[in-house]
């Protein structure tokens, strides 16, 4: 049958039937079942295979842009990423594309960075912005599956005594009380492996006006760098204000606000008066160092980071009152 029989047959232009064989135009309900009466083929079948070709044209558009956004994909650790189960492992550049915008929830990756003069980080040079970026997505994600009470800044105050004694404790045994003395407070605190090019140790951001962040990685695994980094960001919750997104590593900037955050930990730890009298005898030997701090009620490792710190005493001496901190899977 020619168009024109078709178009004189169906009582529609014969403009609007070569449209609709050239996939100009779209096969309407109404159109469906006049070629239903003409041709003797079922309207569902017009109307099926019209969706099908729109589906697959959104398909290929979809396809196409996922393509184009592949010149990001070298930015982002995919492969550190999908081996923590972040992402799916796969070669395919497009797959990689959609994983990477599903896991952060954008429609571009264009979009995917750390913005906002907020943002310190040390070794800012050879920082990845898209590296941290991801750490930082891990750990909100994970802090929304954490139930926590409305934030007040009195009650984890008060909390924060309590979590100061957890520093004699194996890690291992006092996470779960930690996270739920925080929670209980409104501040969840989240532990997201070390990403390579992050070079972060610990972040603080609020995820709602009633609901904190502390994030942690056991970069340095050792745990006085552990709990010292805790009760950083700690300070930064109870001192700073709730737009900012703070990320510490070793060499990070000393801006007024991580110079507080800085003394705000390391007063909570090791009160000043405390400190000054124990470092008047410059004789730190191990016993005298566990007895300070079975004193102050705080692990012997913090006394000893504390002092290696200052540099009262070189960082390969007195190890053996710290703790390695290690991943624990499965």
């Amino acid at each position: 049958m020619s168009q024109a029989e078709l178009a004189k047959r169906a009582n529609r232009p014969e403009k609007t039937i070569s449209e609709i064989i050239t996939g100009k135009t779209a096969i309407t309900p109404e159109t469906a079942l006049d070629f239903e009466r003409v041709l003797g083929i079922p309207a569902r079948f017009w109307n099926n295979l019209e969706r099908n070709y729109k589906e697959t044209k959104a398909r290929l558009a979809s396809e196409e842009a996922l393509a184009s956004q592949s010149k990001y994909l070298k930015a982002f650790p995919y492969g550190a990423m999908a081996k923590l189960g972040w992402v799916k492992e796969t070669r395919s550049t497009s797959a990689r594309v959609a994983e990477l915008l599903s896991f952060f929830g954008v429609c571009s990756l264009d979009r995917v960075g750390v913005r906002g003069a907020a943002f310190r980080v040390g070794q800012r040079d050879k920082a990845s912005e898209c590296a941290l970026a991801a750490w930082l997505r891990k750990g909100e994600l994970d802090a929304r599956q954490t139930r926590t009470k409305p934030y007040e800044a009195k009650e984890f105050a008060n909390r924060l005594s309590e979590i100061r004694s957890l520093t004699r404790q194996r890690i291992e045994s006092s996470q779960h009380q930690l996270c739920h003395l925080c929670a209980g407070a409104g501040v969840a605190v989240v532990f997201v492996p070390h990403l390579p090019g992050t070079y972060a140790n610990g972040a603080t951001k609020w995820l709602t006006p009633v609901k904190a962040l502390i994030q942690l990685s056991l970069r340095y695994k050792w745990d006085d760098v552990f709990w010292f980094s805790f009760f950083h960001e700690a300070g930064h919750i109870l001192k700073h204000g709730k737009r900012a997104v703070f990320v510490e590593g070793k060499k990070t900037k000393k801006t007024q606000e991580e110079r507080e955050a800085d003394r705000f930990a390391a007063d909570l730890l090791i009160p000043p008066k405390d400190y000054q009298s124990f470092i008047r005898d410059t004789k730190f030997a191990g016993s005298r160092i566990e007895s300070f701090a079975r004193r102050l009620g705080v692990a012997p490792s913090v006394v000893v980071g504390r002092l290696q710190h200052d540099g009262l005493v070189p960082p390969t001496h007195l190890n053996g009152l710290r703790s390695k901190l290690t991943w624990v899977t499965g």
